[in-house]
């Protein structure tokens, strides 16, 4: 059986609205072996369609039901928890959208979560409301853990900075659903009827994208286009089982 592949998005596949070298091959490499593959992103500020035209603008044909974010998988999480529930969100469509397709109200009238995702445009307005909603009562919820991003000029604060500074405030540390969260890891695999003994994870980060794999039962792979530098993997407690350049060096 040929394996599956969970793979991260930015600095796997893209920077930015740069293509990696390599990508386009790889991507077509797993589709003449018929491998099953799932672009897995901790990236809530996109829909999947919104995603599926970017990778197409930059030469990458990819389904969007190959296409998984964390809004994807924090929303499935709320369904579950509390249905038809509401929430105050910091973040944008992706976010957005997932929740409202599950029939959450999006308010900052007494809500049952506060969810905070990625966004380029974090206010102080914004985060005071969420503060003093968290102390109020509703509960902290975060897309994913990541502090920083890769981009085409660098790194950028991302979810995981923003709920730092909220839990300073409140001190409350909120529910992180995207990886390295087991949970995300196996909405993932159920999305691609893959099991986790048979999938490859492939990322550029050693504490969500390899760890969470790890976690998860998987063999992982960590490419080195992303935040992740070689002379860093050692400072982890933990490996990953594989160390490639970048994609165009993995082949199914």
């Amino acid at each position: 059986m040929s394996k599956a592949y969970l793979i991260d998005m930015d600095g796997v596949l893209v920077n930015g609205a740069k293509l990696l070298d390599g990508a386009v091959e790889f991507i077509e490499r797993l589709r003449k072996a018929g491998a099953l593959f799932l672009l897995l992103t901790n990236n809530s500020r996109f829909t999947p369609h919104d995603l599926q035209r970017r990778l197409c603008a930059s030469g990458l044909d990819i389904p969007v039901e190959s296409i998984f974010t964390s809004a994807l998988a924090t929303a499935q999480f709320l369904r579950r928890q509390r249905p038809g529930g509401s929430a105050y969100i910091i973040g944008e469509d992706g976010l957005i959208v997932a929740l409202e397709q599950i029939g959450y109200k999006i308010t900052d009238q007494v809500p049952d979560y506060v969810v905070i995702g990625e966004t380029t445009s974090y206010s102080f307005e914004r985060i005071t409301k969420a503060v003093r909603l968290i102390k109020a009562g509703a509960r902290f919820i975060a897309t994913n853990p990541d502090v920083t991003g890769p981009a085409e000029d660098g790194v950028v604060p991302t979810c995981g900075a923003v709920a730092a500074m909220i839990t300073a405030a409140t001190g409350i540390k909120p529910y992180f659903i995207g990886k390295p969260n087991p949970l995300m890891m196996r909405s993932a695999l159920r999305q691609l009827g893959a099991h986790s003994e048979n999938t490859l994870m492939i990322g550029d980060r050693m504490d969500t994208d390899i760890i969470g794999g790890i976690e998860s039962g998987m063999e992982t792979i960590l490419v080195l286009t992303g935040v992740t530098r070689r002379e860093k993997v050692d400072r982890y407690p933990y490996k990953p089982d594989h160390i490639r350049a970048s994609v165009a060096d993995i082949h199914p």
